[in-house]
């Protein structure tokens, strides 16, 4: 007898060997969380460029011998102009064109210029409102003719460990650029160059040199925190993998708040702010504070004194004989690490009164590093 497969047991054997294959969905890459997040974020990042020009004056070692004999202190001295740049990332926080970025990215020094460039390519100067070293932030403005897109600081990411982020900025100077990764831990402490910062998050997101500045966000566009700091190497030179730190949304806008006070309360800066001292008032002198990187540029120690940026013709400090790229280091028996501890050693002192300054110049001679330092007295004018 002939045996026989029923025609829907054929089909089913036939299904079996042969599937049908099945069309998989297309997805859509614009319809990506984190493509979504940086769509709404990455119009208010913005890159930061400042530059700074330092002036110092220098002498040929090998006609100091003979000056110091038959000349008249001044041979073989010519001034130096160095411009020192930096690059940073910052983002607008308010449509005004309010900007926090890091302190560090735009430090206060004497013709400093921000030069500012939002996310269609249009650049603009911005002018330095106000800052806090402790926490590492600052706020700068720029003005524009219509509204600029901004990042919300009232609707926070809720900062989970896990969460996927995003960190914007402008990394190494190339321009915008996005990378991603996850919140890796909370409240973390991190000292930087001898300052110690607190209360950081950790994130394995790529964070280079240019990234400072720019936000951190989540897939929902929310502020995570500001990114600060990447760490290199360990305290003991061993090297490290996506270890990176930025500074709580939730104290991003806190300070936001503090400074958008001062800048309401402030009167309107002119096109060159011209801000008169007691340093100059009394004696003539234009300083500036000595940061970490202004410090290794010039070849001077870290954390000591002040530089004289400029000394006014005809003042007390220029009849001494003070001239630009010289340090103070006290004012009587007051150290002076910082052009505000200056301000506030010189609120004592009164026109005709007396001041001895410490002062000196760092010079460098067949390789290595001299101090010399002297007491000058200066009387008020």
């Amino acid at each position: 007898m002939r045996s026989f497969v029923p025609i829907f047991a054929a089909a089913a054997l036939a299904a079996m060997v042969f599937p049908v294959p099945i069309q998989a969905a297309e997805s859509d890459p614009a319809s990506e969380p984190s493509v979504l997040a940086v769509s709404r974020t990455m119009p208010a990042v913005v890159n930061i460029a400042t530059e700074r020009t330092i002036k110092r004056e220098v002498q040929d070692p090998s006609l100091q011998f003979f000056d110091y004999f038959y000349g008249n202190g001044r041979g073989g001295v010519r001034e130096l102009r160095q411009k020192v740049q930096s690059l940073g990332s910052g983002f607008i926080v308010d449509p005004k064109g309010y900007i926090v970025t890091n302190q560090h990215v735009v430090e206060q020094a004497a013709d400093l210029k921000i030069q500012v460039t939002t996310s269609d390519g249009k650049s603009y100067n911005a002018h330095y409102i106000a800052g806090d070293p402790a926490v590492d932030l600052a706020f700068i403005k720029i003005d524009g003719d219509k509204p600029f897109p901004s990042i919300d600081l009232e609707n926070l990411s809720p900062n989970l460990l896990g969460e996927t982020v995003l960190a914007l900025g402008n990394p190494l100077g190339y321009g915008s650029a996005v990378s991603r990764g996850i919140l890796s831990a909370m409240n973390r402490s991190v000292t930087v160059e001898n300052v110690e910062y607190n209360n950081l998050v950790q994130t394995d997101a790529a964070i280079n040199p240019g990234n400072s500045g720019g936000p951190l966000v989540d897939l929902n566009g929310k502020l995570v925190g500001i990114n600060s700091v990447k760490m290199a190497y360990t305290p003991q030179g061993v090297p490290t993998q996506g270890i990176g730190f930025a500074i709580p949304g939730s104290i991003v806008r806190g300070r936001v708040a503090e400074f958008m006070r001062q800048a309401k309360n402030a009167p309107p800066v002119p096109e060159k702010v011209a801000e008169t001292t007691l340093a100059q008032k009394l004696f003539g002198l234009q300083v500036q504070q000595l940061t970490p990187s202004l410090s290794d540029a010039m070849g001077f120690e870290r954390g000591r004194g002040v530089l004289i940026a400029d000394v006014e013709d005809g003042s007390p400090a220029s009849d001494a004989g003070m001239q630009r790229g010289l340090l103070i280091f006290k004012v009587g028996r007051f150290p002076v690490n910082s052009p505000e501890e200056l301000e506030n050693v010189l609120k004592k002192a009164a026109s005709g009164e007396q001041a001895d300054f410490l002062v000196g110049v760092v010079r460098q001679l067949a390789g290595r590093n001299f101090s010399q330092l002297q007491t000058v007295t200066l009387t008020a004018r």
